[in-house]
Order: structure tokens, then sequence, then C-alpha cells
């Protein structure tokens, strides 16, 4: 029985105390909003930007070809010559790879 009453008045002696580290526990680990999973969160929020970037860069760059090949008649010679090894009848192709 003097264990209970000695434990009884510690928690009377630091109720304060033990709230706090409990509503601390709660806050940073168990809480649905916690701040373990706003850190995650916060992390994919900046990553999931960084590809947004890229996919706007990516569109932009597409956009800007798009156009001039709508615009520019050489432009799609020189995208069919070197994408799709097209020639005029008296060429001949020579292809180049690198070898790694």
């Amino acid at each position: 029985m003097g264990k209970l009453i000695r434990f009884w008045n510690f928690l009377g002696r630091h109720k304060y105390v033990i709230t706090l580290v409990v509503f601390g526990i709660i806050v940073v680990f168990l809480d649905d909003n916690s701040l373990m999973r706003r850190v995650g969160y916060e992390r994919e929020i900046s990553t999931l930007k960084e590809e947004i970037g890229k996919y706007r860069a990516d569109y932009e760059e597409s956009t800007r070809r798009l156009n001039e090949l709508k615009t520019n008649p050489d432009a799609i010679e020189k995208v069919a010559r070197e994408k799709y090894l097209m020639k005029k009848p008296d060429e001949d192709i020579y292809v180049f790879e690198d070898d790694k």
C-alpha cells in the first residue's frame, strides 16, 4: 500500500509535467495530424513541386518545337532527317554510333 501512496503523491506533485509530456507525445507521434506526418507531407509536396516544374519546362519546350514545326518547313525537314533517317533520293546517309 505504501508504494501506491508514493506513486499517487508523485503523480500529484508532477501532474503538469506529466500532462505536458503526454500531450507532446500525442501531438508529435500519435495524432492524425502529427508533426511527423506533416514533415513527411512537406517533403512529398516539395518533390511534387519539383516534378511539376520539370513537366512545365518539358511542356514549354514541346510547345516551342511544335510552333517552330508549324511555321518553319526547314524544321520539318530537319526532324525528318535526324529522327526518322529520311533522305532525298540522291543522298547517302551515314549513321555514327558511340561505342560505350
